[in-house]
């Protein structure tokens, strides 16, 4: 696999890897969207936020000048509010049903807006929310992901003391280290933590991961020891290990995970970062478009997308397709990879070509080999193809799961009593907004359990 370095200059990279979204430059054009909102009663953006932020009320706050009330409004609901300015998928969420998009007029640049006050909050450290006095109570959460910290900060809330237990050494979760850099950066990431721990009673322990039989210098935890010491336990350990291709040449040099690829590059300087010259991206969902599109900035010559199912059935949005488009990523639909090869390094990727077949029980065609193949020339293949849950670990703990995605009840409690769970553990894998939620609906059911007089 080719090393580009210094094929682009430090200007290039910059600008390749700058805000794709950027903010308002000026109070006045924060306002003049701010008024175009017409502040609907019942409003479908609010319900089409799984945080269900009271968006007409924290734009209606930003009209009046009252900055500091409109990110109380939006952090009340959704702590990461910030961070989802960047990331949320708007198109098919609060923005995809504005009452101006029935208008064939641009629909309120809602993120923008939401960013616009949250960073504010932020950049002055406006701690909105009084911690309540300390009840003695000990919560302990694994993982300082989306889900674990939004449950942290609703829990540090009520006087609950939090301690989260995180395997790498920052937090954030895949908002740290798995998405692209030019949405959301490594020190934004870490300033958000920074102020959902800035609360107080919340205290993540770093490096520190959970199971047994971990490798030379990890450090482990296991649920049995945080059950005894703690009056409650919370799992938000995500999902995060590499969907395998199980095809011939998979080891080869140059075939990369796609999140280890993203991490890569939010740790390391660009020009050093490995790239081939010509990339093929197996997947179609945001991780795959971050991925390529990534892999295109970082001076990849060509970067060829390929996915098993036609553009109708594509799990990302018609907006992350288009970044991909632009920035001159191929797209071969109906095609799925057969097999890698190459003399120790990658050199070829031969893919089945795919048509759909009958549809099944709830109407979904399947991909069906034709038989025939094509082949593509490249010298790294990066898998995008999703993320499986941690079966092992979550068996080895003898917790009820389905393929390793956390079976809980409606009160977001799992087999075990008095352990809790959410987010991408249970989901597997949603958006950060959706983890947030289960944070919340986390800590509302711990608080039920371990204060049940206080919280019924």
């Amino acid at each position: 696999m080719a090393i580009q370095n210094n094929r682009l200059t430090a200007e290039q990279y910059e600008q390749n890897f700058s805000d794709i979204h950027p903010p308002f430059e000026t109070h006045n054009a924060a306002l003049v969207e701010a008024n175009r909102c017409l502040f609907c009663y019942d409003a479908p953006c609010t319900k089409s936020c799984p945080t269900s932020i009271n968006i007409p009320k924290f734009i209606k706050q930003i009209t009046t000048e009252n900055i500091k009330g409109s990110a109380h409004t939006i952090f009340q609901s959704n702590i990461m509010g910030a961070g989802c300015s960047k990331v949320c998928p708007v198109e098919k969420l609060c923005e995809g049903s504005c009452v101006y998009n029935l208008m064939d007029e641009p629909a309120i640049p809602i993120a923008k807006l939401q960013r616009y006050s949250t960073e504010k909050a932020l950049a002055n450290n406006w701690q909105l929310f009084e911690r309540k006095k300390s009840t003695g109570k000990k919560v302990a959460i694994v993982g300082a992901g989306p889900a674990g910290l939004s449950c942290a900060h609703v829990l540090a809330r009520e006087g609950v003391d939090v301690t989260i237990y995180e395997k790498e050494s920052k937090g954030g979760g895949l908002m740290t280290y798995g998405i692209a850099a030019y949405k959301v950066t490594p020190q934004f990431c870490e300033d958000e933590v920074n102020y959902i721990v800035g609360i107080g009673g919340i205290e993540i322990k770093y490096n520190q991961e959970l199971g047994k039989d971990l490798p030379a210098g990890r450090q482990g935890i296991t649920l049995a020891k945080l059950q005894k010491n703690y009056d409650s336990v919370y799992l938000a350990i995500g999902v995060g290990l590499a969907r395998q291709l199980a095809i011939p040449g998979e080891d080869l040099e140059g075939v990369e995970d796609a999140i280890k690829f993203i991490y890569e590059i939010r740790n390391t300087k660009y020009e050093k970062v490995n790239v081939g010259d010509k990339v093929a991206v197996i997947g179609m969902g945001m991780t795959a478009i971050d991925a390529a599109t990534q892999a295109k900035r970082l001076g990849a010559n060509e970067v060829t997308m390929v996915y098993r199912r036609t553009e109708n059935e594509k799990p990302c949005t018609d907006v992350e397709l288009d970044i991909a488009k632009l920035d001159g990523c191929n797209i071969i639909w109906l095609a799925a990879p057969k097999e890698i090869k190459g003399h120790g390094k990658v050199e070829q990727l031969v893919c089945s070509k795919m048509q759909l077949g009958e549809p099944d029980a709830s109407g979904r065609r399947s991909p069906v080999d034709t038989g025939e193949t094509f082949t593509l020339n490249v010298d790294m293949v990066i898998k995008a193809a999703g993320q499986i849950p941690y079966e092992a670990l979550i068996k080895d703990c003898a917790l009820n799961n389905n393929h390793g995605k956390l079976i809980i009840d409606a009160n977001q409690s799992t087999n075990i009593k008095g352990v809790f769970a959410g987010g991408d553990a249970v989901n597997g894998g949603k958006e950060v907004v959706d983890a947030v939620q289960a944070g919340k609906d986390g800590a509302k059911a711990i608080l039920n359990y371990i204060m049940p007089q206080m919280h019924e």
